[in-house]
């Protein structure tokens, strides 16, 4: 089911969590946070939203990360119904991809719950001190786009946020598949 994501709640502060990756190491947001703030995508490995887009994302990722913003990614999806987001496809997709962020299992789905995840991809962006300030989508180009067009609007986002504090006040939503809740 296609959804799309809800405005910003601007200062909202960063839910904590304690998630794993697939090989078990440990993460919570002050250890994904950079300088300059953190991303949380919740993305999924069957979703032909994020599928069109993992180039991009990573990319961007690398961008965020080299201008002091961590970013961290999270599956939420009942991967027991959805066998394309077990853990060890997570690790599979990872590689084949880049992705060089620590990619989360949400195991009981209450990160996504604490967030108010609603689909992948869905981004959330925080300012170094934890408060919210982007929910938006990736770019401009959904999942079929003229790159040569491109606006990267979760980049330009998080910039600004590096270097003021604060999110756009002009955000798009994200769009994608639902979470697959249990």
């Amino acid at each position: 089911m296609l959804r799309e994501t809800p405005a910003c709640d601007y200062d909202k502060k960063t839910p904590d969590f304690s998630l794993r990756t697939p090989a078990g190491d440990l993460h919570i947001p002050a250890s994904l946070m950079g300088n300059n703030g953190l991303m949380i995508a919740f993305i999924c490995n069957h979703c032909p939203y994020v599928v069109s887009a993992i180039e991009r994302l990573v990319a961007d990722m690398k961008a965020l990360h080299e201008m002091g913003v961590g970013v961290g990614c999270v599956m939420s999806n009942d991967y027991a119904n959805y066998p394309l987001d077990a853990p060890d496809q997570i690790t599979l997709f990872a590689q084949k991809h880049g992705i060089a962020a620590p990619y989360l299992v949400d195991e009981d789905q209450t990160v996504a719950r604490a967030f108010g995840a609603v689909c992948t991809p869905d981004f959330f962006g925080f300012d170094a001190k934890g408060g919210m300030q982007y929910r938006g989508r990736l770019d401009n180009l959904g999942m079929r786009g003229d790159q040569a067009g491109r606006v990267p609007e979760l980049v330009n986002a998080m910039q600004l946020v590096a270097q003021t504090g604060k999110g756009p006040a002009e955000q798009s939503p994200s769009m994608g598949c639902s979470i697959k809740w249990r």
